[in-house]
């Protein structure tokens, strides 16, 4: 009898400890929530509507999709305007954009996900795979006239970390800040997109002979001396090929996106999904129109070869399912019952690598610009120290609070406009909503 009991008394703790088990689950997801259980007053997240509007009555932006999250509870998502102005075709808050530049923190995340394997160090130098970066060179003098120049040897070799981190010295194509470099590049591309370009892509090209074009151009400096915007995360996007056997996309889908359950996000989006994606717009004596590039086919999410993909932009989705892509690194690398990455890994992805960008003071981090200096916040309400910030070439913008837990995403489809001050202004409206 006592043998019964005991099995008894043993079962009914399995059972009841399997319950209390499944009601500690968290699975992290983002889930609907009330701005004033999060701490935000919602009469003055409400200001970001006024504002938004009057942009657009002011035709500073033709429109915008706006969403704000906080513990992991989506409290504002809100679309205005127009995506397409000329046919008054309105902004849908589940609209596909051109993310550009923000496809950066997700090749950076797929490169440590890979380092955790034990598939590389982040200080091995990229030679080691992709032999054609041995002995590299860096501009030494330019010739304006005709755009020839000389080259001495770099002393140090291109990490890993250089190539995350833009401290590589390598350069950014067509976009250089430098311009003895875009005089090169422009020189040496008369195809525009076959010889180096690394985004926006509707050409049947491979990767492979794109970076190794790449590796012939000169360096800015030494590598690890300082920070220069660069096609670094292109690089090791073609290094993730090498290392996992898939394609960037594959691997990008398999390993990311449906764990996360971003269903939205891509680099070539399905015949089915063609009418979600939003017009690039610009202004042309007062007015918005359609913007074109005859350096590019702007439409290249929907049209072209779709077989290129690139690690430093190009992919296309929509503000909440990057929110899902934040939330995952706000969790320290959990989300929808994946772990992505380890809970070091997510520091080590976030912490300040020592590099500061031109562009306000930022520090890069593995992933993000990471907002620790007084230069940026004396500005005012730019979040807490360690806010995690990326942004795209088509005006597409996110930050993340860790230390408030709160991601605000701002995505226009907009280029070549005069000014546009709406992204830090959204930001300030956000951060000025929290109080408690």
């Amino acid at each position: 009898m006592k043998k019964n009991l005991l099995l008894s008394i043993l079962f009914s703790l399995i059972i009841f400890g399997c319950v209390d088990n499944s009601k500690k689950i968290n699975k992290l997801e983002l889930t609907e929530g009330s701005a004033l259980n999060e701490g935000v007053s919602q009469e003055r997240l409400l200001r970001i509507d006024d504002y938004l509007e009057k942009s657009i009555e002011d035709s500073i932006i033709p429109g915008a999709v706006a969403l704000v999250t906080r513990n992991g509870k989506i409290i504002y998502h809100k679309a205005f305007g127009y995506e397409n102005f000329s046919e008054k075709i309105p902004f849908e808050k589940n609209d596909i954009f051109r993310i550009a530049s923000m496809t950066k923190a997700i090749t950076s995340l797929a490169v440590v996900m890979l380092w955790e394997e034990g598939k590389f160090s982040l200080d091995d130098p990229i030679e080691k795979f992709i032999p054609e970066f041995k002995d590299h060179q860096i501009l030494d003098k330019f010739n304006k006239r005709d755009s020839t120049y000389t080259t001495k040897k770099a002393k140090s070799k291109i990490t890993i970390r250089n190539l995350l981190t833009h401290s590589s010295g390598m350069g950014y194509g067509f976009i250089d800040s430098n311009p003895a470099m875009k005089a090169i590049f422009t020189k040496n591309n008369k195809k525009f997109m076959k010889n180096g370009v690394m985004c926006f892509c509707d050409e049947d090209v491979k990767i492979q002979n794109i970076i190794k074009n790449v590796a012939k151009y000169p360096l800015h400096h030494e590598p690890g001396e300082k920070w220069t915007y660069s096609v670094g995360l292109d690089v090791l996007g073609y290094l993730i090929e090498l290392q996992s056997g898939l394609s960037l996309s594959d691997f990008f889908q398999t390993r990311i996106f449906s764990p996360l359950g971003m269903g939205d996000t891509q680099f070539y989006i399905p015949k089915n999904k063609e009418n979600r994606l939003v017009s690039v717009q610009t202004k042309k004596q007062g007015k918005w129109v359609d913007f074109e590039d005859e350096r590019f086919n702007v439409n290249y999410p929907i049209s072209g070869s779709k077989t290129t993909f690139f690690g430093g932009c190009g992919l296309t989705s929509t503000v909440e399912d990057y929110a899902k892509f934040m939330q995952m690194i706000l969790n320290k690398g959990k989300y929808n019952n994946a772990q992505i990455i380890g809970k070091k890994t997510y520091e080590t992805l976030v912490t300040g690598q020592g590099y500061f960008s031109s562009w306000g003071g930022v520090e890069s981090s593995l992933a993000f610009s990471l907002s620790n200096s007084r230069q940026y916040f004396e500005k005012g309400n730019r979040g807490s120290e360690g806010v995690l910030d990326t942004g795209g070439y088509w005006n597409t913008s996110c930050v993340a609070d860790p230390k408030e837990n709160l991601i605000a995403i701002l995505y226009k489809q907009t280029y070549d406009l005069e000014s546009d001050p709406t992204t830090a202004e959204f930001r300030r409206l956000v951060f000025q909503s929290i109080v408690d």
